[in-house]
């Protein structure tokens, strides 16, 4: 009696209908680990990969589905296969897909260092900078012009230091499959010569002079038609600063698109001086304001 009690009274607690079982228990819930493993895989691909990385963290199930190739394949350009050959220098080779989008992620070097090419994580969009050594720039090779100087405040760790010339000209150009999408193009520029001193920053703005006499004059143009120009003075001493050049269209997801630009002070009446020029930047329109930021 004792015992068939027992049961009963167990039966009554999971049952709740005047002691009858139907067979229903509390271990018999359904809980997230009892999914398939494809099920949840086709939930979290509608997620961002940070989002993403996140959940893999909860168990094993969701660990396992964060895996599937089609969750991390539709968060990649188009053109992934392409920047696998250009960037990493792999073939078709079989790589998990969580993997490519890992790598491509990291700012990865081509054309000999001098430019750098990743994905932002969120939203998996080619962000590209190039360095002021990929750039042709008029004078680099006379001293008394132009210099390279190592600083900290680079992605590529040195810039193009211009002390005092008549004829400013830099040209750059970019032949890549940038995939579909609306792009941006900044020259990042400051006036005057940063440096650290006692562990803060200092800028020498003292060889600075002729931005204010004339504006500067930056172009963009893509073999699929897109042209834009900026015309304006350079006054911000002291701090870098993000000119845009202005936006293109990319309509064609595996189309390579050849990209002009420049940047033009070709004004001989006066000599200009004190310019360090960084890199020049191609961003993704719809972000390219948190990028700046960032």
């Amino acid at each position: 009696m004792g015992a068939g009690f027992s049961v009963l009274g167990e039966s009554r607690e999971s049952s709740g209908n005047n002691g009858i079982n139907f067979g229903y228990s509390k271990k018999a819930k359904t809980v997230l680990d009892d999914l398939p493993e494809n099920c949840i895989s086709t939930i979290i691909k509608y997620l961002n990969p940070p989002e993403i990385c996140k959940l893999a963290l909860l168990n094993r199930a969701f660990h396992g589905a964060s895996l599937a190739d089609f969750v991390w394949e539709s968060k990649l350009p188009s053109n992934y296969n392409f920047l696998l050959e250009k960037l990493l220098l792999q073939s078709q080779t079989y790589v998990p897909k969580k993997h490519i989008y890992s790598k491509l992620c990291q700012p990865n070097r081509f054309d000999g260092g001098t430019k750098e090419a990743w994905l932002e994580k969120s939203s998996g969009k080619l962000c590209l900078s190039i360095s002021s050594k990929a750039l042709r720039i008029t004078g680099i090779d006379d001293r008394r012009y132009w210099n390279y100087i190592p600083t900290q405040e680079s992605r590529f760790e040195t810039v193009a230091y211009l002390q005092q010339i008549w004829w400013v000209e830099v040209i750059g150009e970019l032949e890549l499959v940038l995939g579909e999408g609306s792009y941006s193009l900044y020259f990042r520029l400051q006036l005057g010569k940063g440096s650290t001193r006692f562990g803060r920053r200092v800028c020498n703005v003292d060889q600075v002079h002729g931005w204010d006499i004339k504006p500067a004059r930056f172009n963009l143009s893509t073999s699929n038609g897109h042209k834009a120009s900026l015309e304006c003075y350079l006054n911000n001493y002291g701090k870098w600063v993000h000119y845009h050049v202005g936006d293109f269209q990319v309509e064609n997801p595996n189309m390579i698109i050849k990209i002009n630009f420049s940047m033009l002070q070709i004004d001989c009446t006066h000599t200009k001086g004190g310019l360090s020029l960084d890199s020049v930047f191609i961003y993704p329109t719809q972000i390219s304001n948190k990028l700046l930021k960032s």
